[in-house]
Parts: C-alpha cells; sequence; structure tokens
C-alpha cells in the first residue's frame, strides 16, 4: 500500500494535465454553444477551407517527414559503425539545440531567409540574385526538418546501437553485399526506432503552427493554425476543439503503430 501511495502526485499530475484538459476538447468539440450534443465541429473539417489546410498539412509533414528519414538513417549508421557512444560530445551536438527554445530556432530562420536577410544579404555580396525564401512552403518545410531531426536521429541511432555486430559479420560472411545488408538486415531491425522516429516527427509537423506563422508569415495556413486562430482570435472553442478531435485521430494511429512494431520501448529509450 505505501508504494502505491507513492504514485499518487504522478497520477495527480496526469489528471491535472493530460485527462482534465483532453475530456475537456472532447466535451467542447461534441458540443454547441447551448450545450447541446453535435457533430458538426468535427465535420466542418470537410469544409474546402479546413481540408485544405489539413491536405496541405499533411502534405507538408509527409514531406518533412521523409527528408528527416533520409538524412537521419545514414546519419546514424556513421556514428554506429564509428563507435561514437550515447554520452559522446558528437551525440551531445545533436540533442543541444533541443534545449534551446523552440520559437527562437524558428526566429534564426525567419531572420536568415527573409527579404534583407543574411542569405539574400551573402548573394548580393556575390552579384548574385536575391532569392524569394520566406513566406513559401518550402521554408516552412525547412523549419520543420531543422525542429524535428533530432526526433528522428535519435530513436534510430538508438536502435542501431543494439544491433550485434556479429549478426552483420555473418551476413557478410554469407556473401551480402551492402544493399543487401541494409534491406535485410539493418533495416529490419531498426524498424523499432525508424516508426517511433517517424511518429516523433510527423506528429508534432501535422499540428505545428508556429513554424508556418513565422516562416510562412501567416500566408500559408496549416491545419493547426485553424485550430489555433478559432482559440485565440474567433473565440470558438467548440469548433478549434472540434478539429482538434480530428488531429487526435492521426496521433493515435501513431500511438497504434508504436505499439505494434515498438513493444518493447526500443525506439523510444534513450
Amino acid at each position: 500500500m505505501s508504494k502505491k501511495l507513492l504514485s499518487g502526485p504522478y497520477l495527480l499530475w496526469m489528471a491535472a494535465f493530460t485527462i482534465i484538459p483532453l475530456a475537456l476538447i472532447v466535451y467542447y468539440g461534441l458540443t454547441d454553444k447551448t450545450g447541446a450534443f453535435t457533430m458538426a465541429n468535427v465535420m466542418a473539417i470537410a469544409t474546402a477551407e479546413h481540408s485544405k489546410a489539413l491536405w496541405l498539412s499533411l502534405g507538408l509533414s509527409l514531406i518533412s517527414t521523409v527528408i528527416c528519414l533520409l538524412l537521419a538513417y545514414p546519419l546514424a549508421m556513421i556514428l554506429r559503425n564509428r563507435g561514437i557512444g550515447k554520452g559522446s560530445f558528437v551525440v551531445f551536438i545533436f540533442i543541444l539545440p533541443m534545449w534551446m527554445n523552440f520559437l527562437l530556432r524558428t526566429l534564426a530562420w525567419q531572420t536568415l531567409l527573409e527579404k534583407s536577410g543574411v542569405i539574400n544579404g551573402i548573394l548580393t555580396a556575390l552579384h548574385l540574385p536575391n532569392q524569394s525564401l520566406i513566406n513559401t512552403p518550402g521554408a516552412i518545410i525547412l523549419g520543420m526538418v531543422y525542429n524535428f531531426l533530432p526526433f528522428m536521429v535519435l530513436p534510430i541511432y538508438n536502435v542501431l546501437c543494439k544491433i550485434d555486430d556479429n549478426t552483420i559479420n555473418a551476413a557478410h560472411d554469407l556473401g551480402a553485399n551492402f544493399t543487401q545488408t541494409l534491406v535485410r538486415i539493418w533495416i529490419p531491425l531498426s524498424l523499432p526506432g525508424i516508426i517511433s522516429g517517424i511518429t516523433m516527427v510527423f506528429v508534432p509537423a501535422l499540428t505545428t503552427f508556429v513554424i508556418s506563422n513565422l516562416l510562412g508569415g501567416s500566408k500559408i495556413l496549416l491545419i493547426g493554425n485553424v485550430i489555433e486562430q478559432e482559440f485565440t482570435k474567433g473565440s470558438n472553442w467548440h469548433l478549434g476543439s472540434g478539429l482538434s478531435l480530428v488531429l487526435m485521430v492521426f496521433i493515435l494511429i501513431s500511438m497504434a503503430l508504436i505499439a505494434k512494431y515498438d513493444k518493447q520501448g526500443e525506439g523510444t529509450a534513450f
């Protein structure tokens, strides 16, 4: 009984900051201003404005996730093959940006990409034409990749470090080349880290609104921007909560994938 009492603060924390807020979202999302039950807030995702924002968010998030995966997997393999430990300075460099404020990191890219920013300043000094980098989907993707890349690298690297060298050597002894080893050994054994990394990048990229506000100039509306505006500017908590419930479907799908492919938490533990 005394051990069970030790879980009291954790249960209280979970109830206050997880269960109750989620319950409020569900309540507001499934009711109207009179308190009557309705599905109109959820079905509002089918309107032209909201569906366009959702599909754009899905597209940009998917592109960002694929780019992060293509960059993170080779990098994780290099770190693993060089025998760099989890506590090394190189790994610390990848973790360090995560300690910096998310808003500051995004503002730094705004300074770099704006019309009178650092990049165009360098191009002007080299007598090259300036580029319209800010307020574009490409700028948003760049911001997503920069901010969420560590969340892809670390789970994959963590799983790769647990693969026994003898397994790789056995594949080579049996005549497998690098491609065959990658497809049949590396990728299947590192699948828990890949799934965890995809989830940890795709979900925040799908729901973000800060990156699109700063690097998209509020001209490119993602579904996160729509929800944020409904809560802050429109004061329509019911519609904002209904749209949030739609995004929760993608979060639940991600949790189901992790539960299926990473049952032992290999990709999430670091």
